[in-house]
Order: C-alpha cells, then structure tokens, then sequence
C-alpha cells in the first residue's frame, strides 16, 4: 500500500521526539527502471547502517521501490515528462525538449526545498535527478555518465552535466575507479568536482539453478520503444521454441500466460527476477547500465539490444562487443537463432566485480555532514 505522508510538521516533530533516525530521501530518475532498481541496494545499504528511507518517484519505478520496500513512506514526484520518437533519432529529440527538462529540474528543485521542510529530511540521494539539490541538507548526486555521448554540442551537454552535478555536495559512480564497466563514460576528466567511485551496484546476488533455462529475455526502457522491443521478441521466441520466460518490465500489471515453451511475465519483484537471470543460459536485453551490472553481477552470458537511438546504451553495447564480452545487435536486424549462435563466439561477464564498501562511504558521508 502507498503511504503517501502528510505535511503536518507538528506531527513529524513528535515522530523525531520518539525516533532519531536520520532521515534519507532517495529518489531515482524515471527514464525505465534501471534508476531505480540500483537504488534498491542502496536504500537497503542506509537501512542497515541505521538511516530511515523516504523515497521520491513516479510512475513504473515508484510501483517497483513500493513492491521492494512495502513498508517505507513514498512522495510522489513527477519527472520531466520526456516523450520518446520511434524513428529512434533520441539525440534530436532530447535537444529539442531541453527547454522542459530545464523546466522540470527548476520545478523539482522548488518542490525539494518544501520536501524537505515538511518532511524532515536530513539527506537527499538523487539517481540523475539534476534538480535535487540543496543548501539546507547534504545531496549526493548518483550517476555514470559524466562523459555525455551524443553526436551533437557534445562539449555544450557535457559543460550543462558538470554545471548541475557541482551543485551536489558529493557525486557518486557506480562502478570503480578503473572504469570496469562503465569505459569512458564515468571517466571525469577536467571534472570541477570530485567523483567517489563506489562500485557496481546490483540488487542480486548468486544463487543455485532451480531449472534449466535457454533464454531470459527483459523488456526496459522508455515507450514507445519498450513495446516494439516486446512485440519484435514475443514473435520471435514463439518461433523459435526455445524455453524461454520474458519479462515486460510492466510494474502497475501482474500477469503471466504461457504459449508453448515461452512464459510471459508482466514483473518479477527482484528475489524472482535474480533467480530467473541465474536459470537462464543467456540474458537478452537493452544495454541499459543497470542491467549490465546486474548481468556481471551474476556472471551471464549476454546478448545486448540497445534502444535505437540512445547514445549510452549503444555506446555500452558496442564497448561490451568489442571487449568480446557479449554480442550486441541493432533492434532492426535483430534475429534471435542468429543472436544465439554469435553469442557463443563471446566469453560473457566472467571478471569480478568490485563490491560497494558502504561501512566506509557512510562512514566519510557522517563524518564530513555531521549525520551520526
């Protein structure tokens, strides 16, 4: 159940006379779930070194962090209300709603100070939320992409990048400081702030095998896109008779139906989600950064198809293919028997991945805003 909180500060006056956690405010960007998603570890990290979570979002990644943390408080915040092309030209259609993303930050960024005010918040975690910063309490900004890939005023964006992440009082990556997984695009080169690398983050962790499993197959990401990326594998593994499951990432919906050897699924909380990836042979899904942690997290093979037009994810795809980790394919020539003969030619995610030592970052966090 959503428990929205009230503003009534006389009421969270009491509950601090009684309870002395501190408060964190953690709230995820809502561009697909992958923000989201990797703010689960994180919320879990604060709770277990003795914080209270609050979380903000909307949407698909609201619905998740709600089935994830039934007995949190949430506030509803509304992103930046992008829609997506299907031509899949993503960078000409982000540069032509810049004026409402920089309209959606201003606004995110009024209501925070209020948020904060009336809910007693005394730290604020923002996953690629640009707006979420304040002079009243400690932000943290999270993210990897501090290099900007687009094929356009790249040097334009990435000054803007840097502009809003200075506001923060630190940056977190979550990846190391060797750029393990991420290549290029955490590197913060002539960055005016400094970056602490924290490690990959993932909600999973390795389990046995309960079944055999040819194919996992995840559906992420943005409309319209998600749906046709859907559409194009639902065909396709009915086709192939492989046993498959495939997820459509739809959290407001819990739905499964099985055609044959393929088992749809409209969600898996994250326990289910952790176990299928383990059963599965070969994970097929969007290059998107969280997903990719959580694929090495648990050391699968991987067949990447990146969202057309999305300048990270196919630069991710194409940096796995080249490392010859996993084999990567555009949305539009993309054959599933094909895909998983080339997927044998690749070694799949087998290096170790750095764990996040969070007893330290917290430790620093308390010591330099005085949060103990």
């Amino acid at each position: 159940m959503l428990k929205i909180l009230c503003k009534n500060r006389s009421i969270f006056k009491y509950f601090r006379s009684v309870n002395s956690k501190k408060r964190i405010l953690v709230a995820p960007l809502d561009w697909g779930l992958g923000h989201a998603s990797r703010c689960v570890p994180i919320a879990k990290a604060l709770e277990k070194e003795g914080y209270e979570v609050v979380f903000a979002a909307s949407g698909r990644p609201l619905e998740l962090l709600i089935q994830e943390f039934p007995r949190n408080d949430f506030i509803k915040l509304e992103g930046y209300n992008i829609s997506y092309p299907k031509n899949g030209q993503m960078a000409l259609s982000m540069l032509s709603q810049l004026f409402k993303i920089w309209k959606g930050i201003r606004q995110e960024h009024k209501q925070l100070q209020q948020i904060i005010d009336d809910y007693n918040i005394d730290g604020v975690i923002s996953d690629n939320r640009y707006g979420l910063y304040s002079k009243k309490v400690p932000c943290v900004f999270v993210t990897h992409q501090l290099q900007i890939q687009s094929p356009i005023f790249s040097e334009n964006l990435q000054k803007i990048n840097f502009k809003y992440i200075q506001k923060f009082d630190e940056c977190w990556v979550p990846d190391s400081d060797t750029h393990q997984l991420s290549g290029q695009l955490s590197k913060a080169n002539k960055s005016p702030f400094k970056c602490q690398y924290i490690g990959a983050l993932s909600r999973f962790e390795s389990l046995e095998k309960t079944e055999e499993l040819d194919v996992l197959a995840i559906v992420s990401g943005p409309e319209p896109q998600r749906s046709m990326f859907e559409e194009l594998l639902r065909k396709q593994l009915i086709a192939s008779k492989f046993k498959a499951v495939l997820v459509l990432g739809k959290t407001e919906e819990n739905k499964e139906e099985e055609i044959g050897n393929l088992k749809v699924i409209s969600h898996l909380n994250a326990k289910s989600l952790n176990q299928q990836m383990v059963n599965a042979n070969v994970v097929i899904s969007r290059s998107g950064y969280s997903t990719v942690m959580d694929i090495a997290k648990l050391h699968k093979k991987a067949i990447f198809v990146p969202t057309p037009g999305q300048t990270e994810q196919l630069y991710l795809a194409k940096y796995f293919y080249d490392k010859n980790v996993a084999f990567a394919t555009h949305q539009k020539d993309f054959n599933i028997k094909n895909a998983l003969i080339r997927s044998s030619e690749f070694n799949g995610f087998k290096a170790k991945i750095d764990n996040t030592d969070w007893k330290n970052i917290f430790e620093v966090f308390n010591k330099i805003y005085n949060l103990a």
